[in-house]
């Protein structure tokens, strides 16, 4: 009988896939106790998504939920995070500084083991930073990351690819603990996976474990762990109920049962972690479930879409009332994944994938190149498995004004005088903030957002059921004197509540001012050197649905023709929303926060005078 050793995915990888993400740590820790009690000693408690989203969403310090996670499993359990190469827990590449501190901050903050995968399998993204994660005293468990190509396509992601990949990772000297072959959108194959794994057990000493990491998006998941533990794999990663199947991993007592009367032991108490899901169950029951999130999608094989952005990526669009247009989106992912060059579908390729077909649908095929899908075919994010598109590529380079690349984007980021802890500490100091490593690592990743919630600026937005008022009320009035309302808006029922600045809309929370409206609008002048003007003034409109991070201007300022003027945020993306032509703005619309619809005013500008 072969023991499995057992990673609990729950606390991590669960509350992405399920909830975007967006966790309260005070809600989840008695479960993490729970589970601790039941014997459980293999938990992913952070990193990945789960960094960047409590200073986004949670308004909550990502080291302190790993210290408060450290607390509550208990000094021997094995607490992994996940990195994303040379990204981290960033979206965007770091330079050599933030990769290292990365690595000593979570080993200061309680983590035992770091993940450490890169969405191109691009070796030489994880070199540097593998060797980090070992130099801090952390286990470094190496990543080959897998995905299914869609029906008629190929030219990657076959286990020879793979084989290839970790000749690569063994030429190359990374030290690395275990390696795990890790499959974001649950699409590859159980042939491919078993025959991966075989040939990765005959190239790696015996003493080095191996694990596999799937979803059951595709509802293969049960029988694809099953392909990876014949084939010889050491370990695999499970979930716990609410969060678990569909998006997630396949519950850790559904896998138990899959393998009574096989060779093959979980080594757990049953009984026990039956006791440690009713606890689960019971801390997460205010949290909003999105329908999608415990469903299997047929159409996964066909656009592979990561469970751990999926629904990320729906309740945005449920936010900006675009859900309408998933399956459009979906559907449009083929040709993305087909001409982009292969790179895996797990983040950030995956959000770069999803962005470019939503611009796809929302603006036409290829008319507005997703930044980040545009840096990773120029090569700003390293090397992809096969050459992207030249048409792609040109169109890229174009738009976004950039040559491709063959340097490493790591070496490109040490020159840039925009990255790194110089310009971090610049703009702590800037808003008066005590430059401290942490600080200094949240300023670097998670830029003015980060700091915001260090300025105590952060906003809550995490999505709970709301409880029904105390006292029925007529539609369009308080409910019991708390503050709710119940509105219907062209036939749909929204319970809102009220309270201080904030308004929570069916569990979704929006921040909101109410201001005097003047004709100067809610920007103050800029104070002289203003060009004369003439005609009528021009209206910048939000060019799709999103949030509002920045005015980039203020009324008075003279602006010449496609100067950017504003940053909006939508669909995980950061735009520049542009100025159509030269002036000076009259009036700002919005405010940092807003929310904002498509082709909703933004600002004014008065046309300069000819």
């Amino acid at each position: 009988m072969k023991k499995i050793d057992v990673m609990i995915t729950a606390f991590r990888d669960g509350f992405q896939s399920v909830y975007g993400a967006r966790v309260l740590t005070k809600d989840f820790i008695p479960a993490l106790e729970a589970a601790s009690r039941a014997g459980l000693r293999h938990f992913e408690v952070g990193g990945g998504a789960r960094f960047q989203s409590l200073y986004f969403y949670c308004n909550e310090d990502a080291f302190e939920m790993m210290d408060a996670c450290r607390e509550a499993a208990g000094p021997d359990a094995n607490l992994q995070t996940l990195a994303r190469g040379i990204n981290v827990v960033g979206l965007e590449s770091q330079p050599s500084d933030m990769i290292k501190l990365h690595a000593e901050l979570f080993k200061k903050h309680g983590i035992t083991t770091i993940r450490n995968f890169d969405a191109l399998n691009d070796v030489d993204n994880l070199d540097y930073s593998g060797r980090c994660i070992e130099e801090a005293g952390l286990q470094h468990e190496i990543a080959i990351t897998l995905m299914g190509l869609p029906p008629g396509l190929s030219g990657a992601h076959t286990a020879e690819f793979y084989d290839k990949t970790l000749q690569q990772i063994l030429k190359a000297g990374i030290p690395f603990h275990s390696l795990v072959f890790k499959d974001a959108s649950g699409t590859a194959t159980p042939k491919v996976v078993y025959e991966t794994i075989k040939l990765a057990k005959k190239r790696l000493p015996q003493d080095v474990p191996t694990r596999f990491h799937t979803h059951d998006t595709a509802g293969t998941a049960t029988l694809t762990y099953k392909a990876a533990l014949e084939a010889g794999v050491d370990g695999i990663d499970l979930s716990m109920a609410p969060v678990s199947g569909g998006t997630a991993q396949p519950d850790v007592m559904v896998m138990w049962h899959a393998l009574r009367g096989t060779d093959f032991d979980l080594d757990i108490d049953i009984d026990k972690v039956l006791e440690a899901e009713e606890v689960f169950k019971d801390c997460m029951k205010e949290y909003f479930m999105p329908p999608e999130a415990l469903a299997v999608e047929p159409l996964i094989p066909f656009s592979p879409m990561p469970g751990g952005a999926l629904t990320a990526n729906t309740q945005m669009m449920r936010d900006h009332n675009v859900l309408d247009r998933f399956p459009d989106v979906i559907d449009a992912m083929r040709e993305v994944v087909a001409r982009g060059g292969f790179a895996t579908s797990v983040t950030p390729v995956s959000q770069f994938y999803f962005q470019q077909a939503f611009n796809n649908v929302m603006f036409g095929p290829w008319a507005k190149i997703a930044e980040g899908y545009g840096h990773m075919v120029l090569g700003y994010y390293g090397k992809t498995p096969t050459t992207p598109d030249p048409e792609i590529v040109g169109i890229a380079r174009d738009q976004l004004q950039m040559e491709p690349t063959t340097e490493s984007p790591r070496i490109l980021n040490d020159r840039d005088p925009k990255k790194g802890r110089a310009p971090a500490e610049a703009a702590l100091k800037e808003a008066g903030l005590e430059i401290t490593d942490e600080n200094v690592f949240i300023a670097a990743t998670c830029k003015d957002r980060g700091i915001a919630f260090l300025k105590g600026e952060g906003k809550l937005q995490v999505r709970k059921n709301e409880a029904p008022a105390a006292v029925a009320a007529p539609e369009g009035s308080p409910g019991g004197g708390d503050g709710t309302y119940t509105v219907t808006l062209e036939g749909e029922r929204y319970t809102v509540k009220v309270q201080g600045g904030t308004a929570t809309v069916n569990g979704t929370s929006y921040p909101f001012k109410v201001e005097q409206e003047s004709s100067s609008g809610s920007g103050t002048s800029s104070g002289g050197g203003a060009a004369a003007t003439t005609g009528e003034a021009v209206a910048v409109t939000a060019p799709m649905p999103g949030v509002v991070l920045k005015a980039l201007v203020r009324a008075g300022d003279s602006v010449s023709a496609g100067q950017p003027v504003m940053l909006m945020e939508s669909m995980k993306m950061e735009m520049n929303v542009e100025a159509e032509v030269a002036g000076v703005v009259g009036s700002i619309e919005v405010s940092d926060g807003d929310h904002v619809v498509a082709d909703q005013k933004l600002l004014t500008i008065n046309p300069a005078a000819s």
